[in-house]
């Protein structure tokens, strides 16, 4: 199976061709790279997403979370979209990455126009938008690079321009298209687990009972989330060799659809799968991917995510929908809501 949509030129020929700003980036992400050029990849990137390295950064994103929820404050009909599971990710990446967190507004402009680089179908709008998208991140990120070659910093960007692996470096052309990667990929995953978690929990609200007497549940609980309601529904591959699976044979260069979606609500692996329980035991999802294209953003993510319904919990006596009728996001395989509504009691 290979990650590499980049090198078909169907794909790429719908992103704008193979020269375009976007299809030229995603070359040197490491979500689309196979073999040895992810591996390096990953190895350079590995350590800025590390479990040492995230929980060293709590503190920080703590701070940067009390922020947006000071500024959401309370009152009826809250969007918890647009107030605050959009605005964490986004500053606190912006944070920790060594960019201004003043400029989120814009990082998250160009993350959403980036997001749609993975859906299966891609139409003229949104193809002139990603495009753009990528060029005028690209250079702003490169500016940012530029600053902290000449005055390195505690900060992502200069972790990535100093990192070394097996006597290698990476290009600033790969960091600034990973930086780009980061953003989506971080940006897609957390607002979607905050939003689709915290949906969940209101439709199971002796679930977020159980939270409010025991914020400690949120621990291990934001697996359950992650498999309940998973943010990204399926990832794809190409086959370079014929490959069997139940029986059929799938020839070499097919595109295949992993239903992660699916596999989190598989009813011979978790019992009971359609109900939230915070208290499971043994929830693994495949929510992230899994092998070596495991999301490098993991940890951070589900770190972002416990921060935020552990405040929301202690912050607020009382969270109830303002309105039944929730509004989606409309892409295939980024399962988020654009809107939800609630009343917040403090």
């Amino acid at each position: 199976m290979s990650s590499e949509y980049p090198q078909d030129p169907g794909w790429a020929e719908q992103r704008g061709g193979p020269d375009s700003p976007i299809v030229e980036a995603t070359r040197d992400w490491m979500l689309m790279r196979d073999g040895e050029a992810h591996r390096r990849l990953r190895g350079l990137a590995n350590p800025v997403f590390a479990a040492r390295a995230v929980r060293e950064t709590a503190p920080r994103i703590a701070g940067i979370v009390h922020q947006i929820m000071d500024d959401m404050g309370g009152g009826p009909d809250v969007d918890l979209i647009g107030s605050l599971a959009a605005q964490v990710p986004i500053a606190v990446f912006c944070g920790l990455g060594g960019l201004p967190v003043e400029d989120s507004d814009l990082c998250r402009k160009w993350t959403d126009a980036l997001g749609h680089v993975i859906d299966p179908a891609v139409d003229g709008t949104t193809r002139a938008a990603m495009n753009d998208a990528a060029r005028e991140f690209g250079a702003y990120i490169a500016e940012h690079l530029a600053r902290r070659r000449a005055d390195p910093r505690d900060d992502i960007l200069s972790r990535l321009l100093l990192a070394e692996f097996d006597g290698q470096k990476l290009t600033d052309d790969e960091v600034v298209a990973n930086v780009m990667m980061f953003f989506m990929g971080g940006h897609e995953t957390t607002v979607n687990l905050i939003g689709n978690g915290m949906l969940g929990l209101l439709h199971h609200p002796d679930q977020l009972r159980a939270l409010r007497a025991d914020p400690g549940l949120v621990r291990d609980g934001v697996d359950e989330l992650l498999r309940y309601d998973a943010p990204v529904q399926f990832v794809a591959r190409i086959t370079t060799d014929d490959v069997e699976i139940a029986g059929t044979t799938v020839p070499a260069g097919s595109k295949v659809m992993v239903l992660l979606g699916a596999a989190n609500r598989d009813p011979l692996r978790y019992r009971d799968p359609d109900r939230l329980d915070l208290s499971r035991k043994d929830v693994r999802p495949l929510s992230f991917g899994g092998g070596p294209h495991y999301c490098i953003g993991a940890m951070l993510a589900k770190t972002e995510a416990r921060l935020v319904f552990t405040e929301l919990v202690s912050r607020y006596r009382d969270i109830t929908l303002s309105r039944e009728d929730v509004v989606w996001r409309r892409q295939v395989n980024i399962r988020g809501l654009s809107e939800l509504r609630v009343d917040l009691v403090s």
